[in-house]
């Protein structure tokens, strides 16, 4: 890939730092839970519309799509543009809401996760397009909605319901300016307890529920001990991550209590293989263990009802994607980028983890930083991810489109 062509592109993203740092500031300053995303969403599609998209829209959820280009080998850039609440406001040390731009670095909730690539996709998008970059391709930009409350749903939704078909996708959640090629999968798994209710006074008439599952908790942290690893994924991971119980009043026996699990999948495990394993508990005894389903309604109305049951995914190291956005990074930054894998989980469950998309990750921002007080980014970072999502669909195009013929 041509240097004098990446040296040309960060030259361009400088001139218009202060637009996109201007862009990133003004995302910062909507608030946008999942489901709540629409004032923020117009701000992003009038950004499409300014940069000249030869299509900008709503899809049917309420997701940002935009497209350039129309030509055989189709990229999808995504950046989800929800973000997950503030907290305790008095635990900020600044007003989330400001996008406090400071000795270079922006900072506010989004920071990190993961409004930079919903801000720098756009642009990058216009700039290759200006420099031909994009011969040979279809681009798509999404800025995706309710990411944070359904991992993945909606590229399912834009894939399936409204028939946009990426070769490949490259995710914006924060990676450091690193490639990463997967995550472990995630589960939320309910256990629930039922006793007999009767007057504290008498306890000894009841059945106590959260007595019962004060050994499933027990269990489930010897779980943890013992599940097996992956040499790149890590190992997998089981926690109780919240507990509660239904009473008659302070002093009665519990008749019904209920913990939820967070659990990670590593390689080889399914979903169906952590349910056995709860199930299979040495104290579970007539407790019933289920996926938990998370409901809700995104921006446009739309009802949504998911199991949480997210496929762990990875990418081959020396997958065309892999290799293809690795080359991009290279030629910005100077040297070979890292490769590595997310913590957490993205949409990337949907795109590679159900449909058998390949699927990648690229964007500024530490991932740590992710969902904390602390969320800022630096410019000079905004800028190179700028041109690196720019080289992209060049660098995509010749590999991909090499396997076709």
């Amino acid at each position: 890939m041509s240097l004098e062509i990446a040296h040309d592109l960060l030259e361009s993203c400088a001139r218009h730092e202060t637009e996109i740092v201007a862009f990133l500031r003004d995302l910062i300053a909507i608030p946008a839970e999942s489901g709540a995303e629409g004032e923020r969403c117009a701000r992003v599609l009038a950004e499409y519309q300014r940069l000249g998209f030869d299509e900008a829209r709503f899809d049917g959820l309420g997701s940002v799509v935009g497209r350039i280009g129309s030509g055989p080998v189709t990229v999808l850039l995504d950046g989800h543009v929800d973000c997950v609440g503030v907290g305790d406001p008095s635990s900020w040390s600044h007003d989330p809401f400001r996008g406090r731009l400071e000795a270079g670095e922006v900072w506010g909730r989004g920071a990190v996760d993961e409004l930079p690539a919903v801000a720098t996709m756009p642009w990058a998008a216009r700039l290759a397009a200006d420099r031909g970059l994009l011969d040979g391709v279809t681009l798509y930009v999404v800025a995706s909605v309710m990411e944070e409350a359904f991992d993945g749903f909606p590229l399912q939704w834009l894939i399936e319901r409204e028939g946009v078909r990426p070769d490949a996708v490259v995710l914006g959640e924060p990676t450091d300016l690193a490639v990463y090629r997967g995550h472990r999968g995630r589960m939320g798994i309910e256990v629930v307890a039922r006793g007999v209710s009767a007057h504290g006074a008498h306890c000894d008439l009841g059945v106590n529920a959260v007595t019962k599952l004060a050994r499933v908790v027990l269990d489930v942290d010897a779980l943890h001990a013992r599940l097996p690893g992956h040499d790149v994924l890590g190992k997998g991971s089981v926690t109780v991550s919240f507990i509660e119980c239904t009473t008659a009043s302070l002093n009665a026996v519990p008749d019904r209590a209920r913990i939820v699990l967070d659990r990670r999948l590593t390689a080889g495990e399914t979903p169906e293989s952590a349910l056995a394993e709860i199930r299979s508990l040495p104290h579970i005894g007539d407790a019933e263990v289920r996926t938990l389903v998370s409901r809700g309604r995104s921006w446009r109305g739309v009802d949504v009802e998911l199991e949480e049951a997210y496929p762990t995914w990875l990418l081959d190291a020396d997958h065309p994607l892999v290799e293809g956005v690795a080359e991009a990074a290279q030629a910005v930054l100077g040297e070979a980028p890292r490769l590595g894998v997310w913590t957490f989980s993205t949409n990337g469950v949907a795109t590679l983890g159900r449909l058998g998309i390949p699927t990648v990750g690229f964007a500024p921002g530490r991932e740590e930083l992710a969902h904390t007080t602390e969320e800022h980014v630096a410019v000079a970072d905004l800028l190179r991810a700028t041109a690196v999502y720019a080289l992209i669909p060049a660098a995509l195009a010749r590999r991909l489109g090499s396997e076709r013929t």
